[in-house]
């Protein structure tokens, strides 16, 4: 069902319409949440509020098109909230590296999954290491595929500067990944 239909079904109060909109969405907002708390547990829940306030602010949005950045802004939002505020009650909750690999993922052989899971693994480590912007960087152009000028916007940076730190953002990433493999 197109996005369009979606949203003006969910704003006349669909109950259907939501729960489609939902379920083609539910992965990338946990992704998000994910990537920023890296815990599971967290990020479902955390995944949970996002669609709330998604749903609580529906109008807010009134351009089809601008929904996926908007929605990723809301969620991007709500996992720096959740950030500080757990960093406000000052415990470490560092996950450990199996924690992160264990993404559901189907892979045809038992060969093909053990590269790609040590592929994977490899990835999450050295984003781990890159630098707070960086990471941010390359989760939202890389993984959720938003463009430059909606980064920028999201970021509130000029364009030209979104441009430059993407290339530094993969630069830096690039050798992290080198530096981990050689170890």
């Amino acid at each position: 069902m197109d996005i369009a239909v979606i949203l003006m079904r969910c704003r006349n109060g669909d109950p259907l319409a939501w729960e489609a909109l939902v379920r083609q969405y539910q992965s990338r907002i946990y992704g998000i949440a994910f990537h920023y708390l890296a815990n599971a547990e967290d990020a479902r829940d955390l995944a949970q509020e996002i669609f709330v306030r998604v749903y609580q602010n529906l109008g807010a949005c009134t351009d089809v098109d601008a929904f996926l950045p908007w929605m990723i802004r809301i969620a991007r939002n709500a996992a720096i909230d959740h950030l500080r505020r757990r960093k406000a009650r000052a415990h470490d909750r560092r996950v450990a590296l199996d924690q992160v690999a264990d993404l559901a993922d189907q892979r045809p052989s038992p060969e093909e999954a053990s590269m790609a899971g040590s592929r994977k693994r490899l990835i999450h480590r050295a984003l781990q290491e890159l630098s707070e912007l960086n990471r941010e960087i390359i989760l939202l152009k890389e993984i959720h595929g938003l463009q430059l000028d909606e980064i920028a916007s999201l970021l509130d940076i000029p364009l030209g500067t979104a441009k430059s730190r993407s290339n530094r953002a993969r630069i830096e990433l690039a050798r992290k990944v080198m530096a981990l493999s050689s170890e």
